[in-house]
């Protein structure tokens, strides 16, 4: 059984990218609590800020979470460093420039430049994704403590694109790959005309980030160029971290 602040947890749990906005009946059968009860916990997280109200009735996510948030030091500050690397490596590409973390077995993107012209990503900042089909991914994968590789390689791998890698045997070697050669490639692992490069972000002798340009093309040639920068500003990166 949920405790009272269990459920005021699992009422900002059912809102997600594809339903930033719910009723209060929506919210009660997600929570799976009576109307009644929805109506309070929501009142009680409107009050504090958690949630706010539209025009429409719904309700969303209010700002005051985002303060939080942004408290967060693997978000903030690590941001904070990268951001002028980051803006670097936009304006000398004009590509889509990401900064990723991990998070269990899962990538949280936490900055993203995109330029009109470049190729859709699947991305947002704040947003998720499996780690194994990503170049970040893969870079923080290679580096993740072998109890989360051997879940991740133990777990049915999803196949986005005809070139994802689905193998257990193959994953493990592209792994190793990356460690070995200091940067990933994924190769229109997660849409059919994206490909891109990722390099690690160290703090302390630890990889804390993965750092990646996503280009348009059809092989992992056409990120070739990109390698030696994106390697540059990872490493710049992880010298202001210290």
């Amino acid at each position: 059984m949920r405790t009272a602040n269990g459920k005021l947890l699992a009422v900002l749990d059912a809102f997600t990218r594809d339903r930033p906005v719910l009723t209060l009946s929506e919210l009660a059968r997600a929570v799976g609590v009576p109307l009644s009860t929805a109506h309070r916990l929501v009142a009680e997280l409107t009050a504090w800020g958690g949630l706010e109200r539209d025009g429409d009735g719904g309700y969303r996510v209010g700002l005051r979470l985002w303060e939080l948030g942004a408290l967060a030091p693997r978000g903030l500050g690590l941001r904070e460093v990268a951001l002028p690397f980051m803006e670097d490596l936009y304006e000398v590409t004009h590509e889509n420039v990401q900064l990723a973390v991990r998070d269990g077995v899962e990538v949280v993107f936490v900055e993203r430049f995109a330029a009109r012209g470049a190729v859709t990503v699947l991305t947002r900042v704040g947003g998720r994704f499996a780690l194994p089909p990503t170049g970040v991914g893969l870079v923080l994968l290679a580096h993740a403590p072998v109890e989360v590789q051997e879940e991740v390689l133990g777990a049915p791998l999803q196949r986005h694109t005809r070139h994802t890698v689905v193998d257990p045997g193959q994953l493990r070697r592209v792994l190793a790959e990356v460690r070995r050669a200091g940067h990933a490639v994924s190769d229109r692992q997660v849409t059919d005309d994206a490909v891109s490069v990722a390099a690690p972000v160290w703090e302390h002798g630890q990889v804390v980030a993965a750092l990646s340009i996503v280009v348009r093309g059809e092989s992992a040639a056409v990120v070739r160029p990109f390698v030696p920068g994106v390697m540059a500003a990872a490493r710049g990166i992880s010298r202001s971290l210290g």
